[in-house]
């Protein structure tokens, strides 16, 4: 007998995903999400400044913000979590972000195959056509590891 199991919900699954780990200790919140994308932020922080006096966030934690909106944009384009590893990231920066602000990632999963997930997103202070950041991004499934997490 086989269980219907509710699709994949990242703001459920951000509740727990963003409280541990490495990206509780950067602070990612959820903001939004649709079919095949998801938005989250990363807030300014001084322990996260990457030029103390210009007080603009480091580049580190920007590429974290924007590779687990992609993980997230993957899960919900699935429709289900399934283990993934990150086989490519490419993050171009136009600029840096302005000092003391945030950064808000928004990352979409154009397509699913078998085995292999393909994103793209951009990194934005409030202004989107501004960008600070611009990413693509391939993962690669890990079958047999998948696990019940935002359902």
């Amino acid at each position: 007998m086989s269980t219907q199991q509710d699709p994949f919900d990242p703001g459920k699954a951000a509740k727990f995903l963003l409280r541990h780990g490495h990206t509780a200790k950067l602070g990612l919140t959820y903001r939004d999400h649709g079919k095949n994308w998801v938005d989250l932020e990363l807030p300014w922080r001084e322990d996260l400044v990457g030029e103390i006096d210009r007080e603009i966030l480091a580049s580190g934690p920007i590429i974290s913000l924007l590779d687990m909106a992609s993980g997230l944009s993957i899960w919900t384009s699935h429709g289900s979590f399934v283990a993934i590893a990150t086989l490519d990231l490419r993050v171009d920066y136009q600029r840096p972000a302005r000092p003391r602000s945030a950064v808000i990632a928004h990352v979409e999963c154009y397509k699913l195959t078998k085995s292999a997930a393909f994103v793209r997103g951009i990194a934005h202070d409030g202004d989107p056509d501004d960008t600070v950041a611009t990413m693509s991004g391939v993962f690669m499934s890990i079958e047999g590891a998948n696990r019940n997490v935002g359902q």
